[in-house]
């Protein structure tokens, strides 16, 4: 079998700011059971600067363009397959991912450039990969310095590359100077090459010279051939077309399950569901709400507050909303102006919404086991996994019929709505809240969801059959 260096930027537990890290931190063991090598380099930042891991390589000179940098590989301790940190602390040592209250970091085009070149010396001298597995943005240099400035190494003679869209929505734009600086040439910045509106996209780089490209869900892999979701890179993605699909994301019940999981108030599961009720009252107590939400609709929200996820739509429904006599409680954070909507309908509504702004893991598993319904009215959503731990901990979801929604959820499980308004949402939510009245077909809807299997394993075995295409 084959083996793989997946390069990305993010990896659950070590470092994390969405869905990207939880697909790292789970997909490599679960593509190892196929028979695979699989090994993964992310940076030495975040958690993964306190985690257990020893220096397996100190003193890695690598030169990125004009500059040469001293860096060290750290080898994770006790994971299922290797995890390797890059380490060169003026770059990675710092309190964010990318960075901070001022915004992004500026110097993220050497930040990441230096990640992707690491890959190549990682994979010459401690991991010796057939097939590159880049992530987003961040990891997309890889496949353009195997073609330009690496293409005579016989080191990487026969090796491939995958690039896998998380998010077409993240392009790593930069100004044309950076081809110097991360020492490619200065030819690339062309239209059918790395440039992109005057600027220069990481991952385009990763779309135009990968031997194949994958996204997240068959839906969203369509999706991104249109002009509405291909972010300015539909042609080039069509043209790709036919190296181009889409693997649907899966879940880690072993830690998204609410038979065993520790976070929430009762165990629970889809033959004893009972104790999920323990679960709603425990949460409407730690939101501040009225016990009178044990006996009506609890909605639930757990996201980052972004344009991409569609809650400008609630500010155009919030009194029909709550004319349903229903509650909300929300956790999480993000764009200012979706943390104020927010903060306003918990001013608005003090007795029907429930609101904590931040990250808190533990609080968005009682989120899942105590709200009744789940809302996700996404603008688009290339996979997404909140819908499916929804599934599994019986809170049916309600969301817009994009991408991986419209691939996880169905009308036995869910309510689905299509137009991109306030409207549509109302009507689901007018929907999914009268099928909750009938509490025996409501039980049964849960149960069929809570017995849907997402799991890593099928998602592994696509990956593994792509694998072995590229390889001929």
């Amino acid at each position: 079998m084959s083996r793989i260096l997946m390069v990305a930027s993010e990896a659950t537990p070590f470092a994390t700011t969405g869905g990207l890290a939880d697909v790292v931190g789970s997909l490599p063991a679960e593509i190892s059971t196929n028979g695979h090598q699989v090994a993964v380099l992310i940076p030495r930042y975040g958690r993964a600067r306190e985690a257990a891991a020893r220096p397996v390589w100190t003193n890695l000179y690598i030169r990125v363009g004009s500059r040469v940098f001293n860096t060290s590989i750290y080898r994770a301790e006790d994971t299922p397959v290797p995890y390797y940190f890059l380490d060169y602390p003026p770059l990675y040592d710092r309190p964010g991912l990318y960075g901070d209250e001022n915004g992004d970091f500026p110097d993220n085009p050497i930040r990441f450039g230096l990640l992707s070149r690491a890959a190549l010396e990682v994979a010459r001298y401690l991991f010796r990969a057939d097939i590159f597995h880049c992530h987003d943005w961040q990891a997309g240099l890889v496949p353009a310095y195997l073609h330009n400035a690496l293409n005579t190494d016989p080191t990487f003679t026969g090796c491939k590359t995958l690039t896998t869209i998380h998010n077409l929505g993240y392009r790593g734009l930069y100004h044309p100077g950076v081809l110097a600086e991360l020492g490619l040439p200065a030819h690339l910045f062309r239209p059918d090459l790395l440039e992109f509106w005057g600027n220069v996209s990481f991952l385009k780089s990763g779309l135009v010279y990968a031997d194949a490209i994958n996204t997240v869900s068959p839906t969203y892999a369509r999706e991104i051939q249109t002009a509405e979701f291909g972010e300015g890179l539909d042609g080039l993605l069509r043209a790709r077309g036919a190296v181009l699909s889409g693997i649907l994301n899966g879940a880690d019940y072993s830690r998204w399950d609410p038979a065993t999981d520790p976070f929430i108030a009762a165990n629970y599961s889809a033959d004893n569901p009972v104790p999920k009720r323990e679960c709603k009252l425990a949460l409407i107590r730690e939101f501040g709400l009225p016990e009178a939400a044990m006996d009506r609709p609890l909605l639930g929200i757990v996201s980052r507050f972004t344009g991409q996820k569609g809650f400008d739509l609630i500010a155009g429904l919030a009194n029909d909303l709550f004319n349903q006599d229903v509650y909300l409680v929300a956790l999480g954070s993000g764009e200012p102006q979706y943390e104020g909507l927010f903060r306003w309908l918990a001013g608005q509504y003090p007795e029907r919404v429930g609101l904590v702004i931040g990250y808190n893991e533990a609080l968005s598993h009682r989120v899942e086991a105590g709200a009744d319904i789940f809302l996700m009215p996404s603008r688009y959503e290339p996979c997404g996994l909140n819908q499916i731990y929804s599934l599994r901990y019986g809170t049916p979801p309600v969301v817009r019929a994009t991408g991986g929604l419209e691939d996880t959820v169905d009308e036995e499980t869910g309510f689905k709505f299509r137009d991109f308004s306030s409207w549509a949402l109302m009507n689901a939510i007018r929907e999914a809240c009268a099928a909750w009245e009938d509490r025996k077909a409501w039980a049964k809807r849960m149960q069929i969801g809570m017995k849907r299997d997402f799991s890593w394993h099928r998602s592994a075995q696509s990956y593994s059959e792509l694998y072995q295409r590229l390889l001929g």
